[in-house]
């Protein structure tokens, strides 16, 4: 399986994973912007580094909010580890 493959494939989970906690009503609304603004750069046009390079950044700044509920966490350490993963 070529690399843009399993790189489209990454991307496609982590987008279901932003999903999943975009639809849950115990995510604090802040988190939920910058998981919005995450799937949208990755939906951008450019190399798969740059695009999950942009929405880790993103991710990353609410990945240690206070009022994240612990499960929600769990969930965007996945997606982080996820971008970590896409790399060419």
């Amino acid at each position: 399986m070529s690399n843009d493959k399993i790189f489209d494939e990454k991307i496609t989970q982590v987008k279901q994973q932003i999903d999943l906690l975009l639809n849950d009503n115990s995510v604090p609304r802040n988190v939920k912007v910058a998981l919005d603004e995450a799937k949208k750069a990755l939906d951008q046009q450019g190399g798969y580094s740059v695009r999950s390079s942009a929405a880790t950044y993103k991710i990353d700044e609410v990945s240690n909010d206070i009022n994240l509920p612990p499960y929600a966490r769990t969930v965007i350490w996945n997606i982080l580890s996820l971008l970590e993963s896409i790399k060419e």
